[in-house]
């Protein structure tokens, strides 16, 4: 399989766009410019048609091009709603009573239009809240594309000093230039699942917050171990400062409520995004109220500003409202079929993959997996980097791609299954599968 029109195309956007799209994220190899999706499907510009699992970093959970959420969206357009700049709407009040039904633990929620723009809020109202500046992140986690978190996500063993570090923080390093030195220092990161390197920042710098994946999305899918969430939650009471989990990609996925709901562990402010509107921009900061509510407090040194043109634009809104009232609907019982579907994708990848001798581990929450090619499961970034065989990974993606079956080009990225998803496509990616694991063990 090639793709020439997708590469023409890139060169042509190249010529005034930095790159040639819009976010150097998309950037992967093999480019593929698609131009059509619906369902479980994708289409490109070379003519060639795939079985998502991309899911565009992971929001669709219904499938592309839901009828009822282009529907709604319709309605909204033509009823003349406009995103006015002025006074309250009716529609963002709605998204809100339904978002507070869907996740019962926060008392109040304010929308954003990505996940970015959500993270910052947290940080900044937990620096309000507690009059601090250090934050604490995890190595390996993705929180978004601002300064205090855009370090230490896919970091290189040499960037990381050359060995494995714990209960302490790693070296900083930077995914971005332009960070001040003074901004950098005020950023931590330190290995998930290490309760002791948490410990020890709270003990060693005046700590404000401290923000994290509760499953790390974005080097596959990294579960915390036993008692580590609800150990967060202790410190962060312990040390005076915030807990922040950064539902971006796990919340609406792992369930109706986030993975909070999953591990019974609370945050003092999470963030939402992605799934809740299926593809749709919007984003959510929500949280207790008593941090919340700084956005309007009387005492102007803890107010928080909160600010967006186009912050609960009516069209992703309306998305929300109509995505959120199916994940909640118990007819469709959308998280039902997609467990059920995740466990029939995973049985057959250990069966295939036992068949050719290859030792995995598939890490899955929900509808969302990850094979990693180690016979340990990984609990942080370091045993990613020590033991999972990141050349055997490319080769496997490519291999399912040229049939097909489209996961992200790059090592450890999480497959997404979505409500859209059939047993036929389960079972066509189960073929593909065993096909390129045929190819790669040949003699």
């Amino acid at each position: 399989m090639n793709w020439p029109k997708s590469q023409e195309l890139l060169a042509e956007n190249s010529k005034l766009i930095p790159g040639g799209l819009g976010s150097l994220n998309r950037k992967a190899d093999p480019v593929i410019a698609f131009t059509r999706a619906k369902g479980s499907h994708l289409w490109d510009v070379d003519g060639h048609e795939y079985i998502d699992y991309h899911a565009g970093f992971a929001p669709y959970i219904l499938g592309h091009s839901d009828d009822d959420l282009t529907a709604a969206v319709i309605k909204v357009m033509q009823a003349d709603l406009s995103n006015y700049g002025t006074g309250p709407t009716r529609e963002e009040g709605e998204l809100a009573r339904l978002f507070v039904q869907a996740v019962p633990h926060v008392e109040r929620v304010q929308f954003f239009n990505t996940g970015s723009e959500a993270t910052a809020q947290a940080i900044r109202t937990a620096r309000a809240a507690t009059g601090r500046s250090h934050i604490i992140k995890m190595q390996g986690g993705y929180n978004g594309h601002h300064n205090t978190v855009a370090t230490n996500l896919m970091s290189s063993r040499e960037q990381l000093g050359g060995k494995r570090i714990q209960g302490d923080e790693y070296p900083k390093v930077p995914i971005t230039a332009g960070i001040p030195p003074e901004e950098l220092a005020l950023t931590h990161a330190v290995p998930f699942n290490d309760l002791a390197a948490v410990e020890h920042m709270a003990k060693k710098y005046p700590i404000a917050g401290l923000i994290a994946e509760p499953v790390l999305q974005n080097i596959g899918v990294v579960k915390p171990q036993p008692g580590y969430l609800q150990g967060l939650r202790d410190l962060a009471t312990r040390y005076g400062f915030l807990l922040i989990i950064d539902e971006v990609k796990t919340g609406f996925r792992s369930a109706l409520g986030g993975y909070q709901a999953v591990s019974g562990v609370t945050a003092d402010l999470c963030t939402y995004g992605k799934a809740f509107a299926n593809g749709f921009p919007i984003a959510a900061l929500a949280g207790k109220a008593a941090y919340m509510e700084l956005a309007v407090s009387s005492d102007a040194s803890k107010r928080t500003l909160v600010a967006g043109t186009y912050n609960s634009h009516p069209v992703p809104v309306a998305a929300a409202v109509t995505c959120l009232k199916k994940l909640m609907d118990p007819k469709l019982n959308v998280y039902g079929r997609l467990e059920q579907l995740g466990q029939k994708l995973e049985a057959g990848q250990k069966e295939i993959f036992v068949k050719y001798k290859i030792p995995v581990v598939i890490s899955r929450v929900g509808s969302a997996s990850c094979v990693y090619f180690t016979d340990k499961e990984p609990k942080d970034w370091w045993d990613i980097l020590e033991y999972h065989d990141a050349a055997f990974d490319t080769k496997y993606r490519r291999g399912l791609i040229e049939r097909g079956i489209y996961h992200f080009p790059v090592i450890v990225k999480q497959g997404s299954i979505s409500f859209a998803h059939s047993d036929a496509d389960i079972q066509k990616t189960l073929e593909a599968t065993d096909d390129v694991l045929r190819e790669l063990t040949k003699k």
